[in-house]
């Protein structure tokens, strides 16, 4: 192969005199003399701007989840309490006064059953801690008695004072008194802002709405509409069968304390209604465990006869109670509601499992209005069961094979040999 100079000069004395040679195209898309297209560096920088917002819109995001969550809240709750406030505005009392006349009830019932409930576990804690020297000599003397030892109760207090784990544990404590006031702080202010934003949707949903629709097409403030009705009839209707069946779940449990002479039985009567229809999933088993353990502390066969009671006031609860006063508001399959909390706890943790059943409802609910549905085909396998005469059972099948096994009896004649002979 000839060098690159060689081929070139062949080129020119190849070519006809008086004849233009051949321009060659530009190497790698430059345009002429070498520059690089014009829409170039303003793509780059189009690229670079799209990446900065993207990346300015992550930060952002990031740094208010915790008030997009306290306003996803906030919205949830506006809508329970829509219809109360609607039906305050539609007597002729003004929108804002009838939502903060329905805010005070609530705050009024929570700050109640709060206090209630602490006035009753200090109660408990003070007990306990009077009558802690009693329990430490009995199980001192059993374990005197059964490994033959020689224990004190003065020889174990001064070895727990002086021990490097209750130092650690004190000076731990005294360090985490800070972190305990700022979460408490944090706490009222989360609760300040939900109730906020709470009140400014109850009170201000028309106002709200309308803006929502002064933005959209005819067709899309109708869907809007639509969506925002079903929203709120779904969650104030959870809200209030949830309510009535932790009335009706707090007389039950109240007449049975009261039986056994359980103390503070109005007060634990509360807590189960309340905790077993507003906490999914574990509020069953978070409401009958405190109930249970004040119920062994007078007699422990009367723990035993609470949890005997849970158990059947669940089933008829789930099985009953719950299928006639939840039909016409959150009418879901269990499997989907379990399913529901699952993800929303996955996605918003503790906030994700108390709005999830509203939640899917309304969605549930919205899609139902744009999906075509037809009749049911009067076909037996769509009750579960099969035609007469279709497929073989399991029985049938197991006849058949043993009837064809080696050596078997076939049917209508004897065993080998026993057939008839041609004549």
């Amino acid at each position: 192969m000839a060098p690159t100079d060689e081929t070139g000069q062949a080129a020119q004395q190849s070519s006809a005199p008086g004849t233009t040679p051949p321009v060659r195209p530009p190497v790698g898309g430059a345009g002429a003399n070498g520059r690089m297209p014009r829409w170039l560096p303003r793509a780059m920088v189009l690229a670079l701007a799209l990446v900065a917002v993207f990346q300015l819109g992550s930060w952002a995001f990031h740094q208010l989840t915790g008030l997009l969550i306290n306003i996803l809240i906030a919205f949830f709750l506006a809508l329970a309490i829509e219809p109360a406030v609607s039906w305050m505005a539609s007597r002729g009392m003004r929108r804002g006064f009838a939502a903060f006349v329905v805010f005070i009830g609530v705050v009024v019932v929570s700050a109640g059953f709060v206090t209630l409930l602490g006035s009753v576990l200090a109660d408990q804690i003070i007990k306990l801690i009077e009558g802690f020297p009693e329990y430490l000599d009995s199980v001192i003397n059993w374990i005197n008695t059964h490994f033959k030892t020689d224990l004190k109760r003065v020889d174990i207090q001064e070895g727990l004072l002086r021990s490097d784990w209750l130092r650690n544990y004190v000076q731990n404590s005294a360090t985490g008194v800070l972190d305990v006031s700022a979460q408490v702080i944090g706490g009222l202010f989360q609760l300040l802002t939900i109730a906020l934003f709470s009140f400014y949707f109850a009170a201000d949903g028309p106002r709200l709405r309308r803006a929502i629709c002064s933005v959209l097409p005819p067709a899309r403030q109708a869907e809007v509409l639509r969506a925002w009705e079903i929203a709120v009839n779904k969650t104030g209707g959870y809200i209030y069968s949830r309510g009535l069946m932790a009335l009706i779940s707090g007389v039950a449990h109240f007449v049975l304390l009261q039986a056994l002479d359980v103390p503070y039985a109005p007060v634990l009567a509360v807590w189960v209604g309340l905790v077993s229809q507003f906490i999914p999933t574990i509020g069953t088993y978070l409401a009958g465990a405190l109930p249970m353990l004040i119920a062994f502390t007078v007699d422990p066969w009367y723990a035993l006869w609470v949890l005997i009671f849970v158990v059947i006031y669940q089933q008829f609860e789930n099985y009953v109670l719950q299928p006639k006063l939840t039909s016409k508001t959150v009418d879901i399959h269990p499997a989907v509601a379990f399913g529901s909390v699952i993800a929303g706890t996955a996605l918003l943790g503790a906030v994700g499992a108390l709005i999830a059943i509203p939640a899917i409802a309304t969605l549930q609910a919205f899609l139902g209005a744009y999906v075509r549905r037809y009749d049911v085909t009067d076909d037996p396998r769509v009750h579960g069961h099969h035609r007469r005469g279709e497929g073989a059972g399991l029985l049938t099948r197991a006849r058949g094979l043993w009837a064809r096994r080696p050596g078997a009896e076939q049917p209508g004649g004897g065993g080998e040999g026993s057939g008839e002979r041609p004549s």
